[in-house]
């Protein structure tokens, strides 16, 4: 009887596996293709942990509409981003072949991204590296364009980790106004 693995842990080994084998042909290690808005996006898969149906979701009050809410994976809590929204894109339709790609714990932020879908591995060996022209987003690692002329935008997820607006969800209040207020007295 074969033995049974947690789906965690098999997605672990499958990534070694992928990892160790591209390094033994000595060639780029294939990239995870997904859709985020209407664009193409690679994902380097040593940046991310798993990929998931979307779980459901618990949406935060005063949080930015791009934060989708809390998602319980396997017992552990991640926020959801809608990335195509938090890029300035419109929000992630719902659909069955949204996924999650959820953060490498090596980022120190139980984090994941929403995705349109996912396309399966890439070889960016085999894409035409494009030149950026202008300031690009922290996140935006490199842009290529396929044999198919389809461009391609490469994500720096370690860079997307650590961006101050990635990380404050929150909508605040200036709670010093309302205070304030409260203790002047009126003016006569």
């Amino acid at each position: 009887m074969a033995r049974k693995i947690p789906l965690r842990e098999f997605h672990q080994q499958v990534l070694r596996r992928l990892e160790s084998a591209a390094a033994a042909r000595d060639a780029p290690v294939s990239k995870l293709g997904v859709e985020i808005g209407e664009e193409k996006w690679l994902v380097d898969l040593a940046t991310i942990s798993e990929v998931v149906p979307v779980p459901n979701l618990v949406q935060v009050p005063l949080t930015h509409s791009w934060f989708r809410g809390v998602a319980n994976v396997r017992g552990s809590l991640y926020g959801i981003t809608d990335f195509a929204a938090l890029a300035g894109g419109g929000p992630t339709p719902p659909a069955l072949d949204n996924r999650i790609l959820l953060a490498h714990p090596r980022f120190g932020v139980n984090a994941g991204i929403l995705v349109r879908r996912v396309f399966g591995l890439r070889n960016p060996a085999q894409f035409e590296v494009l030149e950026t022209a202008g300031e690009r987003a922290p996140w935006l690692a490199r842009e290529y364009r396929d044999e198919d002329g389809i461009q391609w935008k490469e994500m720096d997820l370690g860079s997307l980790m650590r961006y101050p607006d990635f990380l404050n969800v929150g909508i605040y209040r200036r709670m010093d106004v309302f205070t304030s207020a409260a203790q002047d007295p009126p003016a006569a």
